[in-house]
Formats: C-alpha cells, structure tokens, sequence
C-alpha cells in the first residue's frame, strides 16, 4: 500500500509516499517562502501554494511502481486563506498564522464579549474579506491550509477542514460542537462561507487532480500529526516538536475542564477524531526556539550553521554561569508575556563563543521543562518520558541538555520530521493499512533515549524567567 502525504510547512510543500513497511519510498518538495510587508504582518502566495502542492504531489507519485492507494495532508495552523467559490481563485494574500496585524482587532473583540487571539483564523479572514469586500456581496470560502490544499486536490469539489484544524479557527462553540453564532455575527462572516468539519481519519473525497483519483482518508494540522507520528496516542503520552518555535502536546482521555486556558497555560486541542469522536490533549506553547540558534548564526555570526551550535558549546563543560531566556518574541506557558524578551545574564570577561552558545541552547532546554510542568499541572498526569522531533532534535548538546532540565528521559524520534508519518498514520487509519491506534502505538522504536545525568537550578532559572518579563509593559498587559 502507498500512501501519498502532503505537509504544508511554513516555507515548503513536501509530498511523501510512505510505504507501511518501508518508510518514505519517494518525496518531492518545493519552496513556498513567506513575505514580510511590515514587521508582524506574515502573509503567502495561495495561488503559487497550490501549484506547489499539484507539482509536488504528481512528481512524487510518478516516481514509484504501482499506484497511490490513499492520501494524508498535514498541515501548518491556523494560516488563512479566502478565495472565490466560483473562480476558485484566492482574493488577496494569504495571512501567516503568525501574522500579527488584527492584534487591535482581538483587544475590540475581547471588550465585546468574543476573545479571540491573533494568531487564529477568525480576524485573519474577517481582516481579507473586509480589504475586498466590506459588503459581503460576493460567494467566498475561507479556509485553512488544509482545506486549500483539499479544494486544490478534488478540483473545488470539497471544502472541508478536520476538526484538530477547526479548534484553531477561533469560530466553534466551546464544545466544538457548532460554528458560534455570535462570533459570526461579530466578524460578520456568512456561515456559508466556512468548511465543512470532518474527521480527522476517515475518507472525505477524492483527490482527482491526480491519477487514479485516490481517496483523501487523513487530515490532520501539523503538531496533531506529529503527536500520532511519535505514537502518542494513550493519556500521559506527550511529545514536543523543536522548529522555530515549540509546541509540546499532551494526549488526555477526555476533555480538560478549563475552556481556553489552564492556570499553567496551555490550551485544550482535539488531537484527532475518527467516527464522529474527538480525542483531546492539551498543548504548551515556546514561541521561540530554533529562532534563537537562527539569532545566533544569522544576526550575531557567532555560528556558521545551526548544526554548529553542538560543536561549539562542546568546547565547554558549563555555561559558567551564564543563563540565557529565549523570549525573542515573548514567553508562552506557563506564564504569557508578549512583553517579554530575550536575556542573557551573568557574563563576564572569561564568558566567550563556547559558553554564549551552551547557555543558548540550556536556555531553550529550561524553557521546554516549563512547558512540561505546565502540561502536568493542567493536566493532573506525569509525563514520565518526552518524545522529541524537529531539527534541534539532532542536535546532541542540546538534547542532553533538555534530559537534565526536565529530569527525565528523551526518546528521540526515529524520523526528524514526525509530521509526514503521522499523516501517514492517520490516512493508513483511514483505509485500513493499521488495524487501530493501538497498533500505531505498538510501533514506537525511538532513534535513541538520552537519560538525565546531571541537573539544573531551576529557582534561579525562574529568577531569569522573571529579570526577562515586562520589558515591553504595554505589550506584556496583552491577554487573550
């Protein structure tokens, strides 16, 4: 069987056949960069995006014997998409999840009883549908990645999104059960105009731009699919994924009892549904991790490539008392600030290359123990390991480092980016490659299991965690 996944990153599209038995057999990818018009504002070319996804796609599927029997797509959350139902084409720039431009928007929002952050669909398409049409005279669809991706595919025969992408339009009612009236009458967007949710695992319709018009079984966002890709799928299995930023994801049984935020910060997410049942867990968010070893190899030239980072914090046993907080663009759980920012403390005239780069990486490591300990508080579960991928997940400085921090043993995983088979996962679910979850879990082989062996301060980490907050007042009194 030949399972055909499409992942939508923040800068590619890649197109993957995975083989249950023998891995990624065939893969194609694409640059789809991002602009940014103005600082905060993120915004992407949806029509090169879909060219994108058929040349990939077709290339991949054209390079193996035999035909696709399935297809999965994965996809970054929350990205924005607004285009003509009856043209299909996209009516202005697609909006980056981390575009900040309806922050203003949300503040008005929150006075009127809605609250809602930026970086979800709601404001994003209201602020695209109000640019190029204030009267909402035309036939629009909004969407997200996964639903342009899947218009794009049946040809604009489906406009569906699943439900781990639905959680993060910002437009359900609290049990995600229905679109929110009143959320819709506030942004003034036509239920109309919105998907249709689906399952994450199940068909949903035919991809027939490609041959074969192979059925779509798997719709899962990216840090959804990264969790099956790791095999969490049993409560208190947790994972957390290192790109720019860092997201860990918790599995729970039922859904946690808060509705938008725990007091340790994290946020309810569906993990994945199947036969009209959700799966819940909880999410714990670093808004800036792999982007402070970028800060160090691209700003500070410190660093020639990220991988150095592990050479060069090698040349020293400590970080001698140096402590890094990675709040280049504020801090997530357990505490949100947007005022934060980035500190490094306690240097002196021996501090150089070796320990600036060591406490760079500890610091990001100290960060993801907060994120543990917030998902353990919300949660009332121990997360006895941390299952791990993303590019820092190679990097072996770093990885011992994170062990110590959280005092408890990393699993690695077996593949560097866990988003594709978790796409692979979940459309091989959905025409039975895998009998169930539980054989998914059963599969969990990790690259290797780094032990904790030694320790850090975590109260005078706290005390850096608080030199770093406020430095922006104005901005760290934003709340969502």
């Amino acid at each position: 069987m030949n399972l055909l996944v499409i992942d939508v990153g923040t800068s590619a599209v890649r197109a993957s056949v995975v083989h249950p038995e023998r891995g990624v057999v065939a893969s194609q990818h694409r640059e789809v960069l991002p602009s940014t018009p103005a600082p905060g504002l993120v915004e992407f070319d949806a029509s090169e995006l879909a060219a994108a996804v058929v040349e990939v796609a077709k290339a991949a599927a054209s390079a193996i014997d035999g035909p696709i029997d399935a297809v999965g797509v994965a996809n970054q959350r929350a990205s924005t998409i607004v285009w003509d139902r009856n043209t299909g084409e996209p009516v202005g720039p697609a909006l980056g999840w981390q575009d900040l431009r309806t922050v203003f928007d949300c503040l008005t929002l929150a006075d009127q009883g809605l609250r809602v952050a930026p970086n979800l669909l709601a404001t994003k398409a209201a602020n695209i549908w109000n640019s190029v049409d204030p009267e909402r005279n035309r036939d629009l669809c909004i969407g997200t990645v996964d639903s342009w991706v899947i218009w794009t595919l049946s040809q604009g025969s489906l406009h569906v999104t699943d439900s781990t992408n639905a959680a993060l339009y910002g437009l359900l009612t609290q049990d995600q059960s229905n679109w929110d009236a009143q959320a819709l009458t506030l942004l003034n967007i036509p239920e109309v105009s919105l998907p249709k949710v689906v399952d994450s695992i199940g068909i949903v319709g035919d991809a027939t731009v490609l041959q074969g018009a192979p059925p779509i079984a798997g719709v899962l966002g990216d840090q959804q699919a990264s969790l099956l890709g790791q095999s969490c799928v049993n409560p208190g299995q947790a994972k957390a994924t290192f790109g720019t930023g860092a997201m860990l994801d918790m599995c729970l049984d039922s859904r946690p009892e808060f509705q938008t935020q725990g007091t340790g910060g994290t946020f309810p997410i569906v993990t994945r549904s199947s036969n009209g049942q959700r799966s819940w867990g909880i999410e714990a968010v670093m808004l800036a991790a792999g982007t402070n070893i970028e800060w160090l190899r691209d700003d500070l030239g410190i660093i020639a490539s990220a991988e150095q980072s592990h050479t060069v914090a090698s040349q020293c046993e400590s970080s001698d008392g140096v402590s890094y907080v990675p709040a280049l663009l504020g801090l997530g759980a357990p505490v949100w600030d947007y005022g934060a920012r980035g500190t490094l403390l306690g240097l002196t005239r021996g501090s150089g290359r070796p320990q600036i780069v060591r406490a760079v990486l500890e610091g990001i490591a100290q960060r993801a123990a907060d994120l543990v300990e917030a998902a353990e508080t919300d949660s009332g579960l121990t997360i006895a390991s941390l299952r791990v991928d993303g590019g820092m997940s190679a990097n072996p400085t770093f990885l011992q480092a994170l062990a110590d921090a959280t005092a408890r043993p990393i699993e690695v995983s077996p593949v560097l980016e866990a988003t594709t088979l978790g796409a692979a996962y979940g459309a091989g679910l959905g025409v039975g490659a895998w009998a169930d979850e539980q054989e998914i879990a059963d599969r969990w082989a990790p690259r290797a299991t780094v032990e904790p062996v030694g320790s850090f301060d975590r109260d005078r980490w706290r005390d850096s965690l608080k030199r770093s907050r406020e430095w922006f007042p104005e901005l760290s009194a934003i709340s969502f």
